[in-house]
């Protein structure tokens, strides 16, 4: 920070040359993340003071924040859930394995996820010391549920299901890892940080969600398709007695206890989730999920024209793609101004249709692929 003072707007333009820097979401295919809804940018600056770390000093946002919660579990078919808005899924994953962890208590704690499982599974091995044991994958690239089965021992404490793969999209045998939880007494925490705002409004139905007796907690962002600003992920807990094992006296706030992960917390992220929710309503979010399943249809459709075929028929709106050459094929996309990415195993070139992707864009996107392939 330099000694002297420098003019509000001198400020604001030399930002400005930052801010150009960023990439535009407009050509991006690689992020599960889009442009927040304009009713969520508005609030989010209205609340822009409001710490949720101490909710009694902001006890409107708080309301808010149990409202959010409520309204995300009726919509993951339990109204009664209890949780928290959290900084987004990597915050949620922490949480839910802790609490799992702290409930059952092993000596040696493992939990078994998929090898498609996100990468903060490996953090929570870090942060949290228990090991995480990788199931592998059937052929539509979601966890088998008898490596699931042969990984259980005494000390596991959690099985993860994901709905809605970073990579694929894909949505693992969550029914199948219910009876399997039960069975075994354990916790089961779905990871839907990105299904968990797409998977409702789907054509097809799927069991993922607290419809199922065995799932204790969800991970689910209104950040991604929720269309809240950043950082705005859920946690949500089947019932009250798990969140009770996160938490921590406060003493010298308004409230004696706490139990999210971070202290201070964004109380205008929830009140911009809160706006978008209420704003568009379920009727509103079946209608973009929709649209950007027409779109994957036509992205599939459009490629296969050309003679590239996804690896798997997408169940999300994530589209994975069998390109030849596939490094050389993204860094050729890549200096036209596409950002895309490319999944470990099998290697695909990833496409995520968010939002802020529309047929213009796309078939650009499919011309410039035809050029470079």
């Amino acid at each position: 920070m330099k000694e002297a003072e420098m003019e509000e707007e001198e400020v604001l333009t030399h930002l400005d040359e930052f801010y150009a820097k960023n990439t535009s979401y407009k050509r991006v295919f690689s992020s599960m993340c889009t442009y927040p809804h304009p009713i969520a940018v508005k609030v989010h600056h209205k609340f822009i003071a409001s710490n949720l770390g101490d909710p009694g000093l902001f006890a409107g946002t708080a309301e808010i924040e149990k409202r959010v919660v409520r309204w995300i579990g009726t919509m993951l078919h339990n109204p009664n859930a209890t949780g928290y808005i959290t900084t987004g899924g990597t915050e949620s994953n922490i949480q839910a394995i802790r609490a799992a962890r702290n409930s059952i208590g092993a000596k040696n704690p493992n939990i078994i996820v998929s090898e498609s499982a996100h990468f903060s599974f490996d953090k929570i091995s870090d942060l949290l010391q228990v090991e995480v044991r990788k199931a592998e994958l059937d052929e539509e690239m979601r966890a088998d549920i008898s490596s699931v089965e042969s990984l259980i021992d005494s000390n596991t404490v959690a099985l993860v299901g994901i709905a809605g793969t970073t990579e694929f999209g894909q949505i693992d045998p969550i029914r199948e890892m219910s009876t399997l939880a039960e069975e075994h007494n354990l916790f089961l925490h779905v990871d839907a940080a990105f299904g968990g705002f797409v998977i409702p409004f789907l054509e097809r139905r799927y069991d993922f969600d607290f419809a199922l007796s065995g799932v204790t907690s969800i991970t689910s962002d209104p950040h991604k398709m929720g269309f809240s600003t950043i950082p705005a992920g859920g946690l949500l807990f089947r019932e009250d007695h798990h969140i009770h094992h996160l938490q921590t006296e406060t003493p010298y706030l308004t409230r004696r206890t706490q139990h999210s992960l971070s202290g201070t917390r964004s109380g205008a992220s929830v009140a911009a989730a809160y706006a978008v929710m209420r704003h568009l309503g379920m009727k509103g979010y079946k209608k973009i999920v929709e649209n950007c399943m027409d779109l994957t249809r036509r992205l599939v459709q459009r490629a296969g024209e050309i003679g590239i075929q996804p690896i798997i028929e997408p169940v999300t709106n994530v589209v994975v793609l069998d390109v030849p050459e596939l490094n050389e094929t993204r860094e050729r996309l890549h200096k036209r101004g596409w950002m895309t990415s490319i999944t470990r195993k099998p290697p695909g070139l990833r496409l995520v249709i968010m939002p802020h992707i529309t047929e213009e864009t796309l078939d650009s996107f499919i011309d410039d692929l035809k050029r470079v392939t």
